[in-house]
């Protein structure tokens, strides 16, 4: 599937490009192979009187409290996302581009590989229909595969409000960070006072956007400027907030159960992950620059949204083939959370990851290749923005379908066209800026 206005590359990097801070990149890396983990180890497929039955594994169980502690890195992803967002905004400003041109970047960096993967599967659900599957599954397969895609939703728009939230934390940082915060805070006061589950989702924006927010005071270098002792104290407590918070039936100890919708837990988590990120940032950073390491760091960074958007098509695929063998060959599959489960999951697991990174490597083009030249329209940028979300959202309310897919896949190509400076747009805008310094 092309992507419209994007211009013709020779040859994709080979590397990652100098000057960037390889601790932080290890992080970004470590943090979509957990993702890609937690959703594999939540993945139940049995078969009950000849019919698959496909179900969350972990639902009602113990064991996702300690693993959701161990796999919930989201708050550390979104807070690396300001880091690095942070640091490349400047870098672009300081070469005279605009807010509008970052984020038009940003549009077409995290919307071009959905484009691919959202078609793909719209076209595999249709041939899925077309054999004969039944319906009940394919619906069920297409809410799976949408329930993922919050993340492309929530960090577009994030990106899309750095600029704005960059110069806050420029003129104010503490009362910037504090009032989203606080925000999240009404937002779970408010659910639990109310019993209104939706009120909870707007922490969609504010939780997420404050843990961006965290992320500017790792890269401006606000927290190296503190004592370690300072930044362990920080982390410690909390920690501590955490647990009690757990204890006094505040949050939910299954860290998962945290995310829909985002609670103020999550920005306790990102605390004590900015704590230890920030104390262990050299041995990181050391670590980060061994042979073995720097190259999955590189693999895994070229391709982070492609990593991320396909292994759940990935899983679904995996779950399905499960079934149809356990239906063909007469061998029952074992019982999530049972004995047997737990010894098999190692090599489900390892071939998730395989499997996953096998496809990533098949349209490393599609997220590598260079972006159009950004429009310099506030109004184009924020309509592509606003069209993207739409899109992502479509997927999310109604699940993913031929029909859903097809729409949403024409939204983010328009939006595409609308963040790229077509040729007759860039000529206006370059006659309009003749006239201005006329």
């Amino acid at each position: 599937m092309a992507i419209v206005d994007t211009p013709r590359v020779t040859a994709a990097p080979s590397r990652l490009p100098a000057g960037r801070d390889t601790g932080i990149d290890l992080l970004r890396a470590v943090c979509v192979v957990g993702v890609v983990l937690l959703h594999a180890i939540m993945v139940g497929v049995t078969v009950v009187d000849g019919a698959p039955v496909f179900a969350n594994a972990s639902e009602g169980t113990r064991w996702i409290v300690p693993v959701s502690w161990l796999l919930q890195v989201m708050p550390l992803f979104f807070i690396i996302g300001g880091f690095a967002g942070l640091l490349a905004y400047r870098r672009q400003r300081d070469r005279g581009a605009s807010a509008s041109a970052f984020i038009a970047g940003r549009v077409h960096r995290l919307l071009r590989p959905a484009v691919v993967t959202i078609g793909v599967v719209g076209i595999a659900l249709g041939v899925l229909s077309a054999i004969g599957v039944p319906a009940e599954l394919i619906l069920i397969a297409g809410f799976r595969y949408s329930q993922p895609l919050w993340f492309l939703a929530v960090f577009l728009l994030c990106q899309a409000l750095l600029p704005a939230l960059a110069r806050a934390h420029e003129s104010m940082p503490k009362t910037t960070l504090g009032a989203l915060a606080l925000a999240a805070l009404v937002v779970d006061a408010v659910r639990a006072q109310t019993g209104l589950e939706g009120v909870g989702f707007l922490n969609l924006a504010f939780v997420w956007l404050a843990l961006q927010q965290i992320g500017f005071f790792l890269a401006d270098g606000t927290l190296d400027r503190l004592r370690g002792r300072t930044r362990a104290l920080g982390g410690a407590a909390a920690l501590i907030a955490l647990v009690c918070s757990f204890v006094g039936g505040v949050h939910s100890p299954d860290l998962i159960a945290n995310i829909n919708p985002p609670t103020t837990a999550l920005l306790l988590v990102g605390l004590v992950h900015l704590s230890a990120v920030s104390l262990l940032g050299d041995r990181i950073r050391t670590l980060s620059r061994r042979p073995a390491v720097a190259a999955f760091s590189s693999f895994v960074n070229r391709r982070t949204m492609t990593i991320y958007l396909w292994h759940m098509p990935v899983l679904l695929a995996m779950a399905g083939m499960s079934a149809v063998w356990a239906a063909t060959s007469g061998i029952a599959l074992p019982a999530p959370s049972s004995t047997l489960w737990w010894a098999s999951r190692p090599l489900w697991l390892a071939s998730a990851l395989v499997l996953t990174a096998l496809i990533a490597v098949v349209f490393t083009r599609v997220e590598t290749r260079p972006s159009p030249s950004p429009t310099e329209s506030r109004t184009r940028v924020w309509a592509a923005t606003a069209l993207g979300l739409g899109g992502v959202l479509l997927l999310l309310v109604a699940g993913t379908s031929v029909l859903t897919a097809t729409i949403t896949v024409g939204a983010l190509l328009f939006a595409g066209r609308l963040a790229g400076s077509s040729g007759q747009s860039a000529r206006r805008e370059r006659v309009t800026h003749i006239v201005g310094m006329a």
